[in-house]
């Protein structure tokens, strides 16, 4: 009697291991299928993306602008990030969150601008740098 251990059984399809079943073998092709399909010339990838909408990377440029340093801008990315909006929900574009983090910034560079007119038209704020807190 010897003291080997019996051969493993045979793989799931036939054939031994480190070889692929037989063609036509239940029905399986050989390593499990074939590979995915390939699109633009990158295998496995899935489908292109339309890729980024470029009214959203816009509007959040300016939204961030207008934030910073000219609050006028923030007027321009509300409109854009509107329209980005709309577009990327009819085309299915990318750039969604741009689109709408350019038209949060422009409302709040908006608010600060509207807070900088009221400012100055009550003279709390002028343009020589100095805040005037008595009237």
């Amino acid at each position: 009697m010897s003291n080997q251990a019996p051969p493993p059984p045979p793989p799931p399809g036939g054939g031994s291991y480190g070889t692929p079943p037989p063609p036509g073998d239940g029905g399986q092709p050989p390593y499990g299928g074939p590979p995915p399909p390939s699109y633009g010339g990158q295998p496995g990838y899935g489908a292109p993306s339309a890729g980024n909408n470029s009214k959203a990377v816009w509007a959040l440029v300016l939204g961030i602008l207008g934030l910073l340093c000219c609050s006028p801008l923030g007027i321009v990315a509300i409109i854009l990030g509107r329209s980005a909006q709309s577009e990327i929900a009819t085309s299915g574009q990318g750039g969604a969150g741009m689109a709408k983090a350019g038209f949060i910034l422009g409302i709040i560079a908006l608010v600060f601008l509207v807070l900088q007119i009221i400012g100055f038209a009550t003279g709390v704020i002028d343009f020589s740098g100095d805040v005037n807190t008595s009237g």
